[in-house]
Order: structure tokens, then C-alpha cells, then sequence
């Protein structure tokens, strides 16, 4: 049954507090929930008004300001598990850029530029509300604070990845411009460790939230932010310290292998044992012209096969975006689960193919029948939560960080076991931790879920990977390590113009 619980939070404390109805013209200008507070005494319920549309910013990326992009399949787009797809190169052509290495200032992701700056704003308000408490137990007030670290620093990382050398900034952009400064990319990078240090620290966050609290921040998921930030940074000063957090998560025995892979996916296995952190999407709010209200997806129709007739009447149609490659599909063992659980291939005739059509298609969030009831706009509002982090990334990032980094095992925690229990979940047998094998099932666990393209990039296995001649598709690239960043939306730039706050174009984008 779909869990309603941060839903709930979230739609009580905003109720009669605020109204979201849109964001400024200004990106760095907070939304309206910076009015609930001007430097004075904050009470719980100011606090957690300021709280609930932090993390509401979760439950927006699908349908980014008015942009179609949804964080995972933006991530996924470049890498060399899925085409873009759609109805022609020229259908949201900003996407097509994207996954050929050609975007434009003119053309790339303003809509998670716009969410996840907003998100920054409204964190920001959370933690400046904590700081005027007046009333509030220590002890709930810590948990607040790190909710809102964590939050901060899970939204500023995702434009530290995708941008790099990005604005940022803590307090309130109260007076014109309403601009901060644009810093080096290690600078943003030592702001988010800061805040990850803050919520990460034992006794502030539960490691695993349950009943009323869940969707809300536990410590297994600072943990695990922590280690992806680490990792893609290549900060190996502080690789013992994220090897160590990784046992601590297996050791707590919180979480577990959710034992049916397919299964997972499902709304009545959300919140399961395996889940550490996931936004909670629910099937309704959204309208094609009220981008930052409601609770739904719009993910699911935007990635299933168009006009699909599916005779078990499981799954249904959508937009044709993001086809599966068929060296993904093949790419798995015999035997291994992960492979239809992660893709679905649907046979001539039972789709209308469209735009680098391959026959495959992503079935993790694939639309399926009952996720999106009238009434309201359904293509928008489909009920997938989205899986942020799940306990077999805990247990590759554990391998990776002893086999292929060098690190001690710590906490009598095996790595090989750990790899062990990844395949076995697989129907698989063991096999030897080594590079390549490690590399690969991280590919097949996660295909879909934002993670290969920023996992060849930290690899160093990019501009090998990803550069390609594949006329058949439509696709032909070259990827260059400064092409990690995109360019800088023209829109911001030339809002900085003849100011002290100037953006500067990354690397060679036009």
C-alpha cells in the first residue's frame, strides 16, 4: 500500500502556512517560504514549515520548472546504457544534445539549474529558523538541522555534478541583484562535505526512519551521500573514513537485500528493507501549468513505449524516451534477475517504435496500470518513488573501496561477501572482486537509476566508454573530460552580466 508519510508532513505543516506556486525570475532569489521568517524568533512550526518545502523540492525534478528532467534519466542520457529516444532528434532537443556531448548554453538543463538552486534557498531558510528557535527540544531541533544539512548538501551536489563551478551561497539574496558568487567546483565540494560532516554525526539523524518519519532523512542516507560525493571528488584522504561508514551502515543491520529484485519496483515494496532514502511520489497535484505543486512523476510516461498494448495489462503507454540499448541487455548473464527486472523488451507490433527504437525499454519506473488514476493531468502524476539510495550501493561502494581502492576491510566486514550477496540476490554464483568484475555489476545493478555516467567519469573510463560511432542510432560522439560539465544556462549568464557576480562560461560550451 503506498506510504503516505511524508506526504503527509509535508501537506499538513504547509497547509494555511504558504502557498508554492512558482518560483522568482531571479534563480537565486528564495521562494515564498524565506517571507515565513525574517531573522527573528522561529517556532517548531515555523521550522518545519520551512522543512516541508525543503523537501519538497524531491518530489519536483521530474517536470523541473516546466523542463522535462528528471534527474535520473538526465544522468542516464549520457552514459552508454540508454539513447535518448523520443519522436525525433528535434523532440526536446535540449536531451539530444545532451546524450551527443553537443549541448549549448541556449540548450541544456535549466529546469534542475532552477529546482535545485530553489532547493538551496529553502534549505538555507530551514537551518537559519533552527538557528532563531525559540521553544523547540535540542534534541528534535539537531534532527531538523541535520535534515536540512543533508538536504542542502544532496541538492547542491547534484549542481556541483552537473555544473561544477556553480553560485552559492547561505544566507538570504535579500537585496538586488539578488546574486552570489560563482566558486570553483573544489570550493563547492568542501561546503558539502561541511554539511554531510554536520548530518552524519551519530545521534542526530536515526539510522533508519520508520513509522511517521518515513522519506524523511536517516543517517544511513548522509552516510551514503557522503560516500558518492567522496568518491567522485577522488579525495582519497577521506576513503577510510567513508570505507568505515560503509560497515557501519552493514553492521547496523537496519537493511538488507530486498530478496525479489523485480519486485522492488513496485508501489507496495516502497520503503522496503533494502530502501535507504527515496522521494515519495504520490498520484496527483501536478498540472502542466502548475510545475511546483503536487506530488506526482511525470518519469513513467516519459520513458514507456508509445501506444503500448501490453496483454498482461501490467504496464502501460507512454512518450518513447530513453530506449535501452541492446548491449545493455546483453550485457547480463544467463540467469541473472537483473535484467528483467531492470528492462523490458516488448516485441514488434505491441508499441509504435519511434526515435532510435531498440525493442527495449527502462522497467524500473516504467508506467504501469493504476500508477496514475483520473482525475488530474496522469502523464504528470504517476506514484513511482524514486529509489535515491538503495543498501546494494552500500555494499558495491564497500567492494570497490577495498578491492579496487586499497582500503582495509573494517568491522569484520568481507568485501567478497559482500559482492557475494550482490550476485546471489542475482541468481548468480560468486565471482573473484576484481576491477572489471566490480565495475560491471555495478553497471547491471543499477541500470536506470542515474548512476553509470558520473561512475565513468570518476573511473577515468569515459572518453573510452562514451565516445562512439553508431550510425544505426543515430549517435555519433565524442566525449572529452571537461564535457563532464554542462554549459551554464545562457538565461543566468546573461543575468550577470556587467555585475560583480559574472558568470563564467564551463570549459569550451558556446
Amino acid at each position: 500500500m503506498k506510504k503516505y508519510k511524508l506526504i503527509s508532513f509535508i501537506a499538513t505543516v504547509l497547509v494555511g502556512v504558504l502557498t508554492i506556486t512558482s518560483c522568482t525570475d531571479e534563480f537565486l532569489t528564495a521562494s515564498s517560504t524565506e517571507k515565513l521568517e525574517s531573522g527573528g524568533t522561529a517556532t517548531e512550526g515555523s521550522i518545519l514549515s520551512n522543512l516541508a518545502s525543503a523537501y519538497q523540492i524531491l518530489l519536483f525534478d521530474s517536470y523541473a520548472n516546466y523542463n522535462y528532467n528528471a534527474v535520473l534519466l538526465m544522468s542516464d542520457l549520457r552514459s552508454d546504457d540508454i539513447y535518448k529516444g523520443g519522436g525525433s532528434a528535434g523532440d526536446q532537443p535540449q536531451l539530444y544534445n545532451l546524450s551527443q556531448f553537443t549541448s549549448t548554453a541556449a540548450s541544456t538543463l535549466d529546469g534542475l539549474w532552477s529546482i535545485y538552486f530553489t532547493g538551496l534557498a529553502r534549505c538555507n531558510n530551514t537551518i537559519i529558523s533552527c538557528e532563531n528557535a525559540v521553544g523547540v527540544n535540542e534534541a528534535k531541533l539537531e534532527q531538523y538541522k541535520a535534515e536540512a544539512h543533508f538536504l542542502r548538501a544532496y541538492y547542491v551536489h547534484l549542481l556541483w555534478k552537473f555544473w561544477g563551478n556553480i553560485p552559492y551561497f547561505e544566507e538570504p539574496l535579500s537585496d538586488p541583484p539578488y546574486m552570489a558568487k560563482q566558486m570553483p567546483a573544489d570550493s563547492i565540494y568542501s561546503y558539502i562535505m561541511k554539511d554531510l560532516d554536520y548530518a552524519c554525526a551519530e545521534g542526530r539523524l536515526a539510522m533508519r526512519t520508520t513509522g511517521s518519519d518515513l522519506g524523511r532523512a536517516s543517517r544511513a542516507a548522509a552516510l551514503m551521500l557522503r560516500a558518492r560525493v567522496v568518491l567522485y571528488q577522488k579525495d582519497l584522504a577521506k576513503y577510510p573514513q567513508i570505507t568505515d561508514d560503509m560497515a557501519t551502515i552493514i553492521k547496523s543491520g537496519e537493511y538488507e537485500l530486498f530478496n525479489d529484485f523485480d519486485g522492488m519496483w513496485r508501489d507496495e515494496n516502497e520503503f522496503c528493507t533494502e530502501s535507504i532514502f527515496e522521494s515519495n511520489q504520490l498520484p496527483e497535484g501536478k498540472g502542466w501549468g502548475s510545475a511546483w505543486t503536487g506530488y506526482g512523476t511525470n518519469l513513467p510516461a516519459f520513458i514507456s513505449p508509445a501506444d503500448l498494448k501490453d496483454p498482461s495489462g501490467v504496464f502501460k503507454g507512454g512518450w518513447g524516451f530513453g530506449p535501452v540499448r541492446q548491449a545493455t541487455y546483453e550485457m547480463y548473464d544467463s540467469g541473472d534477475k537483473r535484467r528483467d527486472g531492470s528492462i523490458n523488451k516488448w516485441p514488434d507490433g505491441s508499441y509504435t517504435p519511434r526515435f532510435q527504437n531498440t525493442g527495449l525499454f527502462q522497467r524500473k519506473y516504467a508506467a504501469r496500470v493504476g500508477y496514475n488514476p483520473p482525475p488530474g493531468d496522469v502523464d504528470l502524476n504517476y506514484c513511482n518513488n524514486l529509489r535515491i539510495f538503495r543498501y546494494a550501493e552500500t555494499l558495491l561502494n564497500y567492494v570497490e573501496l577495498v578491492k579496487m581502492h586499497g582500503q582495509s576491510e573494517v568491522q569484520g566486514v568481507s568485501a567478497q561477501q559482500c559482492l557475494n550477496d550482490i550476485r546471489s540476490r542475482a541468481g548468480l554464483g560468486p565471482i573473484d572482486a576484481t576491477p572489471d568484475n566490480i565495475k560491471s555489476e555495478r553497471r547491471k545493478e543499477f541500470v536506470g537509476e542515474g548512476m553509470r555516467f558520473w561512475d565513468l567519469v570518476r573511473w577515468g573510463d569515459a572518453a573510452t566508454v562514451l565516445t562512439e560511432t553508431d550510425n544505426e542510432h543515430n549517435s555519433v560522439r565524442t566525449f572529452q573530460d571537461w564535457m563532464k560539465y554542462l554549459p551554464i544556462p545562457q538565461a543566468e549568464i546573461e543575468k550577470t552580466k556587467n555585475t560583480d557576480y559574472e558568470l563564467v562560461q564551463n570549459g569550451q560550451w558556446q
